[in-house]
C-alpha cells in the first residue's frame, strides 16, 4: 500500500512539475543567421514525441503548426532526439521572427498547461544606402558623380531598408563637421563646397552598418546644361524616349504592311483571272443528265 502511494505521489509530482519549456537564440540574430529552437519538459522523463512546434500567424491572427519543409531559403528541419525537439530555420529572414510555441498533444494535460510559454526573436537586417536629390525623381537615383551649375541649390537625403530606424550622419571629406542628420543641404553651392560626401547610416548592429560616398563637381556659372548632371539626364531620358518612339513605330508600319499583303493576296478559287474550277459532284451530275437525253436505237 505504500509502495502504491509513492508511485501515485511521484505521478502527480511529475504531472504537476514537469512544464514544457522552448529555447531559442540569447545573442542578436542577422539576417541569414542560422536559427535553432528547442523543446524541451523540465522533467526528462516525458515523452517528447507528442510535442509539435507552432508559431503565430499575423495575417490570420492565429497559432498553426509548424511543418517541416523546403521551399529556397523558406526551408524548416525539425529534429527529435531522446529528450528534445528542434525546430532548425537555416537562413533567418524577417519573416521568421514568431513567436514560436511548444505544444504537448497528451490527453491527460489541456489548454493552456499544454503549451510553453511563447517565444519569438528579432532579425536584424538593413540594406543599402540609397540617395535622391529634392525636385529630381528618385527612380533614376543620384549618379556616382554629382555635376551642378555654380549657384545650384543641392539638397541631398540618405535612407535604408532596415529593421530598425538608423541614425544617419554627413560628412565630407578633409573637414572636421559632421551633420546628424539624413538630409544634406547646400544652398547657392560654390567651388568650396566641391568634394567627397558620405552618408554614414548606422545600425544598433554595429556590423550592418554601411555608408554611400557621393562626389559632388561644381561646374562654372557659364557651362554647358548638358555638361552637369541634370541634362545628361534630359538627354539620356530623351534618346531613350526617341528609341522606344521609333520601335513602335517600326513595328506599327511592319503590322500594316503585313495587313495589307495578306488582305490583298487571293487563292486560287478567290483570283477572278483563273478559270473556275469543276467540282467532282457537278461532273457526275452532267454526265448522267447527257446519259438519259441519248435516243433509244
Amino acid at each position: 500500500m505504500k509502495v502504491l502511494l509513492v508511485v501515485l505521489l511521484g505521478a502527480l509530482f511529475q504531472g504537476s512539475y514537469a512544464t514544457l519549456l522552448i529555447k531559442g537564440p540569447i545573442e542578436p540574430v542577422l539576417e541569414g543567421d542560422t536559427v535553432t529552437l528547442e523543446c524541451l519538459f523540465t522533467d526528462s522523463e516525458v515523452n517528447i514525441s507528442q510535442v509539435r512546434f507552432e508559431v503565430f500567424s499575423k495575417y490570420v491572427q492565429g497559432w498553426h503548426e509548424v511543418y517541416e519543409r523546403s521551399w529556397c531559403f523558406y526551408s524548416m528541419v525539425i529534429e527529435q532526439t531522446a529528450n528534445s525537439l528542434f525546430l532548425t530555420i537555416p537562413r533567418a529572414g524577417r519573416y521568421f521572427e514568431g513567436p514560436y510555441r511548444c505544444v504537448s498533444d497528451a490527453e491527460n494535460v489541456t489548454a493552456p498547461d499544454n503549451a510553453s510559454t511563447p517565444l519569438g526573436f528579432k532579425v536584424n537586417y538593413m540594406g543599402d544606402v540609397m540617395l535622391s536629390r529634392e525636385g529630381y525623381t528618385s527612380y533614376l537615383g543620384v549618379p556616382q558623380e554629382l555635376r551642378v551649375r555654380l549657384g545650384e541649390d543641392v539638397v541631398l537625403t540618405c535612407s535604408a531598408s532596415s529593421s530598425e530606424e538608423p541614425d544617419f550622419f554627413w560628412n565630407k571629406e578633409g573637414s572636421d563637421w559632421i551633420l546628424p542628420s539624413p538630409k544634406l543641404t547646400l544652398n547657392k553651392v560654390t567651388a568650396m563646397d566641391q568634394g567627397q560626401y558620405t552618408c554614414m547610416a548606422k545600425h544598433s548592429v554595429q556590423s550592418l552598418s554601411k555608408k554611400r560616398t557621393i562626389s559632388i563637381t561644381v561646374l562654372p556659372e557659364n557651362a554647358p546644361w548638358y555638361e552637369s548632371s541634370n541634362g545628361r539626364l534630359i538627354l539620356m531620358t530623351s534618346a531613350a524616349g526617341t528609341a522606344i518612339m521609333v520601335f513602335i513605330l517600326s513595328v506599327t508600319v511592319f503590322l500594316c504592311r503585313r495587313a495589307k499583303q495578306s488582305k490583298t493576296s487571293k487563292g486560287p478559287i478567290d483570283d477572278r483571272s483563273q478559270t473556275k474550277p469543276i467540282y467532282r459532284a457537278s461532273v457526275e451530275s452532267l454526265t448522267s443528265t447527257t446519259a438519259d437525253k441519248q435516243p433509244l436505237v
